[in-house]
């Protein structure tokens, strides 16, 4: 509880800058980057998803949230976590379609782990991925489709990570600078 009144305290002067970058064409840059934590709640392992959503480089949308079952890996974590951000990337879609404006497609969602990557472009099922919930393999179509293109991400370069566990001062101070940049 003391460290949030002292970070209110220390970042009281911090705000968005909002500063879209000029559309390389017609059509507006989606980007998302994804996170999410491994059994970090010691009392029912629940994992913790976290993405943040650029649209002209200007973050518009962001969530930390505990995932709704127990997953058996950080692989699977990070699958889940990749589903969940879809949905809300297509949602994201429709809402700028039906303005009227154009968006770039795929939109690029940036993850951090490379058997979430896996999970989500390839159709094969190997005994440790089998259990997989169905209802996150919709992202793989997304991919087939072009809706979407998964991109790999250093967990460093990944700015999602501060939404979704404890990060060290100085990867802290980065990945800001980079949202509110």
């Amino acid at each position: 509880f003391l460290r949030v009144i002292k970070f209110t305290l220390d970042t009281k002067d911090y705000g968005l800058l909002i500063k879209p970058k000029e559309p390389d064409g017609p059509n507006w840059d989606l980007v998302m980057s994804t996170d999410s934590d491994y059994a970090g709640d010691k009392d029912n392992r629940i994992c913790v998803t976290g993405f943040i959503l650029y649209l002209c480089g200007v973050a518009i949308s962001w969530k930390s949230k505990g995932q709704k079952s127990v997953t058996l890996s950080s692989s699977e974590a990070e699958f889940v976590a990749l589903s969940e951000v879809a949905k809300d990337v297509k949602f994201v879609v429709q809402i700028l379609l039906s303005m009227g404006i154009a968006v770039k497609l795929p939109v690029i969602v940036r993850v951090d782990n490379v058997g979430a990557i896996f999970m989500a472009e390839n159709v094969t099922t190997s005994t440790r991925t089998r259990h997989v919930d169905v209802r996150y393999h919709f992202v793989r179509e997304f991919v087939e489709d072009g809706f979407i293109k998964i991109t790999f991400a250093r967990t460093t370069e990944n700015t999602a990570g501060i939404f979704t566990k404890n990060v060290t001062g100085e990867l802290y101070d980065t990945q800001t600078a980079s949202i509110l940049s």
